[in-house]
């Protein structure tokens, strides 16, 4: 959790933020400080609200651990979507007795489920690890090599009704050019799953010509797939290698639904779970998916050599990781909020940069504002069109309270703005 509990990390967070525009805007901070504590409140409680009463009209901070991560591809030689089962899939009990499937074997499952080709095995997790399980590779058909993903996770325990369309990604509010799409639709699968498929841009504002293709499967008992795929062998920092990313948006769908996955699915701890809204989950346990959802984004943003040391996501909307690059621990935390268009007047002044696609971005490098002798505190704070806000801060120690380690944060500006307007904060939902 973050380090000083004495206080509402929202009112912090906004009283900073103001703090750090000053000079910029000419207005009353005390009443717009006041206005944003109560707003988020207000906004945190809806969120918490819809978790209670599994009202599917009011979404949560995170539309489930789908879009976290990179996601992968899918083919139509296996596990065809017709394939998948008439009916509502069986729900599994919280006590699974299915036995843990491993990142080799993920691994594993994704290339037998890939038309044939080459494929390089990347980064992988198990259903032993904290988040959820994922199989990511570089796959070539002969055409050029693509970077395929694939994530499983469970978003309810199961049991009782449940509408998939409910945690399914959304298709963005925005005009889709806006978002970096060519096209957006939600589809109803014959055995009660809903999938979002998605078409578009790595950078929504299209300076590069990496594409993203994405699948995103919720069924009837809870499991969720996500896939993605681009046209170059990495989702970032790669050349384009091909026009087009290799699988067909028929074959992403096709893999996603694929019935290996709900194995996954039952393998994954009960404890790692998203709670069911209507089998008594709590707030706390919702809450502490959300961050974990943010985490996830995080961790997988790091630039290499940033190692993990320790993380929490026990609060909603934030996340924190203590990272260690070899010159000593330093603490980085991102806070994300939804529907703040109305503070960007006070949150962004006349120093702060809009990009093309209308996203604004401020920066401040400036002491730590905890007590931490010697603590320097790096931040970028961005906002989609939208009203999406993704603020991120890196020191230099292991904690905003404690003396310096090392002379800067282990993230440089130019990283922590990298993963603060990462695309894959905007598959979260609104």
């Amino acid at each position: 959790m973050p380090v000083d509990q004495t206080h509402d990390p929202f009112e912090d967070r906004l009283s900073a933020a103001l703090h750090q525009a000053g000079g910029t805007f000419d207005t009353d901070r005390a009443a717009l400080v006041a206005a944003g504590a109560v707003r988020g409140r207000r906004l945190r409680l809806r969120r918490r609200a819809a978790i209670a009463g599994g009202a599917a009209g009011l979404a949560l901070v995170g539309v489930g651990g789908a879009l976290l991560v990179p996601s992968g591809g899918g083919s139509p030689q296996h596990g065809s979507v017709a394939a998948t089962g008439s009916g509502t899939p069986s729900a599994v009990a919280a006590t699974s007795t299915v036995p843990p499937v491993s990142a080799d074997e993920m691994v594993r499952t994704l290339t037998r489920l890939l038309p044939e080709g080459e494929v390089t095995p990347g980064e992988a997790r198990g259903t032993d690890s904290s988040l959820p399980p994922l199989a990511q590779v570089v796959f070539d058909d002969g055409k050029g090599p693509g970077s395929v993903s694939l994530l499983v996770d469970r978003v309810r325990g199961g049991g009782d009704a449940f509408d998939p369309a409910s945690e399914v990604a959304p298709c963005p509010d925005v005009p889709l050019p806006d978002a970096g799409l060519d096209s957006c639709v939600t589809q109803p699968l014959p055995d009660g799953s809903v999938v979002t498929l998605t078409q578009g841009y790595e950078y929504p504002d299209r300076r590069a010509d990496t594409k993203a293709w994405s699948a995103d499967l919720v069924t009837p008992d809870g499991t969720r797939v996500s896939v993605s795929e681009w046209n170059a062998a990495a989702q970032k920092g790669e050349p384009v290698s091909r026009p087009e990313p290799p699988l067909s948006i028929e074959q992403l769908k096709t893999l996603a639904a694929a019935n290996e996955w709900r194995r996954v699915a039952d393998a994954i701890p009960e404890e790692t779970r998203k709670p069911s809204p209507s089998s008594g989950g709590s707030t706390g346990d919702a809450t502490s998916y959300e961050g974990r959802r943010i985490l996830a984004i995080l961790t997988q943003s790091l630039p290499d050599g940033a190692k993990v040391v320790s993380s929490d996501s026990e609060e909603t909307e934030f996340a924190y990781a203590v990272v260690n690059d070899g010159k000593g621990e330093s603490y980085v935390q991102v806070n994300l909020q939804h529907n703040m268009s109305d503070a960007a007047g006070a949150l962004y002044g006349s120093g702060a940069e809009t990009l093309p696609d209308g996203t604004r971005v401020a920066t401040r490098q400036g002491p730590g504002e905890k007590g931490g002798e010697g603590v320097v505190m790096w931040t970028v704070d961005t906002m989609r069109t939208h009203g999406m806000r993704v603020v991120i801060s890196a020191f230099n120690s292991g904690s905003q309270t404690t003396a310096a380690t090392r002379p800067e944060p282990a993230l440089s500006i130019a990283q922590l703005r990298k993963i603060a307007l990462s695309p894959q904060w905007e598959l979260l939902g609104a």
